[in-house]
């Protein structure tokens, strides 16, 4: 019983049940919905429940990337254009090397689009962590720089490329998994791996809680900084790879737009605080999974483009119910706990001292 009410209180649990239940909504309009078949031309598996793995791996990138700038208390604006600049830089080497089956000038295609993307990032780092900018401020101007940015490099036009070996990110498989779906829950395990077996989770969630403590206990906030932005960027470029590789066409103004959004919704559906100092990235990988799931419910029970964001919210709003103690006391019965505010003790606890986050020194 006890496990049922730890369960109940973990956040990703809700989202998971969110997954759940418009799976079923689904199936009840289309009883064959979750079916799974064989396509006779390429021999490859095909389904509604794959085409969701193949749309949530961009989702994924962006909401890890923005998992740990909102654990240092920050935010990033800039992933959808991060992801238009690394489509563009993609697209446009593509094009340019024309060698449509070449694996070297794929390779070059992704090296060139994440180098400019960490080069981005650090940029946004060091606005926010020397300049002393508000992240809000530094990653909007990136938002819109980066939009610019990536119509230089196409010259203003959308631009296609071929290439086989890229094309197979988005659009091959491994094992009847989409490749995207795959190479993204890797690299989730992976940097898990590198946060949670080494200091530097636990590092970023220090600066997250109080930047000026935890220098004084020997971390430096602002290479850390830079680091989780350049990551951040890095990340939205490779989402912004296998977003564009599934058609191999990259739209300046399509590609990523408002896909910041999604990722910071991602975050918080997963668990992680808004007031940094904490993250969950298994919570960011099932809340990306639900926005996935969320959007292709939308298109599957059709409705009206202009209602989307409005049906959107509603059903984001309900899980963001869900996952509060007080609503879940109050529909479940029991006792509500008191709230404890985040953040280290006060040196003076007991003297009535308030505890403040400080700016990075």
């Amino acid at each position: 019983m006890s496990r049922v009410k730890a369960a109940l209180r973990t956040p990703w649990f809700w989202a998971i049940a969110g997954i759940v239940l418009l799976l079923a909504v689904n199936t009840v309009k289309d009883p064959a919905y979750l079916a799974i078949g064989v396509n006779p031309t390429t021999g490859l598996l095909t389904g509604n429940l794959l085409d969701i793995l193949r749309v949530a791996a961009p989702i994924i990138m962006i909401a890890l990337g923005m998992t740990f700038v909102i654990a240092t208390e920050g935010i990033d604006l800039s992933v959808g254009s991060m992801m238009a600049v690394g489509g563009a830089v993609a697209m446009q080497t593509l094009s340019t090397l024309r060698e449509p089956d070449s694996v070297g000038a794929m390779l070059a295609a992704i090296g060139l689009a994440v180098l400019l993307a960490i080069v981005l990032g650090v940029l946004n780092g060091v606005l926010v962590a020397v300049v002393g900018l508000q992240p809000f401020i530094s990653t909007l101007i990136m938002m819109l720089a980066g939009r610019g940015i990536a119509r230089v490099i196409t010259g203003g036009q959308n631009t296609n490329a071929t290439n086989e070996p890229f094309r197979q990110l988005a659009n091959g498989q491994l094992l009847g998994i989409p490749t995207s779906f795959v190479l993204a829950i890797v690299i989730v395990v992976l940097i898990a791996l590198l946060m949670r077996r080494t200091a530097l989770g636990l590092m970023i969630e220090s600066i997250g809680i109080n930047p000026r403590a935890s220098r004084l206990a020997g971390i430096r906030p602002r290479p850390l900084l830079i680091a989780v932005y350049a990551l951040s960027a890095a990340l939205a470029a490779v989402g912004g790879l296998f977003s564009v590789s599934e058609v191999m066409t990259v739209s300046v103004s399509g590609t990523g737009n408002l896909m910041e959004m999604d990722a910071i919704l991602a975050v918080v559906i997963g668990g992680t605080s808004l007031a940094g100092g904490k993250f969950s990235i298994l919570g960011s990988t099932v809340g990306a999974l639900l926005i996935a799931t969320l959007n292709k419910t939308v298109l599957f029970l059709g409705v009206p483009a202009a209602a989307t964001p409005a049906f959107k919210a509603l059903v984001i709003i309900a899980l963001v119910l869900l996952q509060s103690e007080r609503i879940r006391s109050l529909a479940f019965g029991g006792r509500t706990t008191p709230r404890i505010p985040s953040g280290p003790p006060s040196p003076s606890a007991g003297q009535g001292v308030p505890v403040t986050k400080e700016a990075v020194g």
